[in-house]
């Protein structure tokens, strides 16, 4: 009983992480990066399709991505769908590829950008802190319900604190590294 609520937490914990990840790949760092066309969806044929998925998109330099699709009669939409997003870069179209030139960050920018990556962390902490608050409730529920020792609960309980301990602490690394990456010029 108790091991299935720890694994839960678990779960849950690493999933937030995860998740961090993700939301950490698309924060602009100065450098071209893929990965930041991830969260944009282009209106393909009336379906919301990923960049990625109708184009190869190419990073021929450190402050360029080349997007070239597949089918050239979305490369319009593909333009508005990047102006339309907060990527706060300009693409110019050449009628076959469109050019995605990412300027040099300035300091005020930078520290913006660590300012947004403090607040994604502080959301993956409040979620690791939910998955560690809903495990106890279900191990107090447990103790009620099915009569769990008192003993074998506080070990539960103390696994739990110890597991969002470690979550937390990997949030925290996640954040320096993004943050150094940021700030680096």
């Amino acid at each position: 009983m108790t091991d299935e609520i720890l694994m839960t937490a678990e779960d849950r914990m690493e999933k937030a992480l995860v998740s961090l990840h993700e939301v950490f790949s698309t924060v602009r760092t100065g450098r071209a990066n893929a990965m930041v066309l991830d969260r944009i969806k282009v209106d393909y044929y009336g379906v919301p399709t990923p960049i990625n998925q109708m184009a190869g998109v190419k990073t021929p330099d450190a402050h360029m991505l080349v997007i070239e699709p597949w089918d050239k009669g979305v490369l319009r939409a593909i333009e508005h769908a990047i102006l339309e997003s907060d990527l706060g870069v300009t693409p110019s179209n050449d009628g076959s590829v469109i050019r995605l030139p990412f300027p040099a960050l300035t300091e005020e920018r930078r520290r913006e950008l660590v300012k947004q990556c403090k607040t994604y962390a502080e959301e993956a902490r409040v979620a690791v802190r939910n998955a560690r608050r809903d495990a106890n409730t279900a191990l107090d529920k447990a103790k009620k319900n099915d009569n769990l020792p008192e003993d074998e609960v506080k070990r539960a309980e103390e696994a739990v604190q110890k597991l969002t301990d470690k979550y937390i602490a990997d949030v925290d690394a996640a954040f320096k590294k993004k943050e150094v990456e940021v700030m680096e010029i």
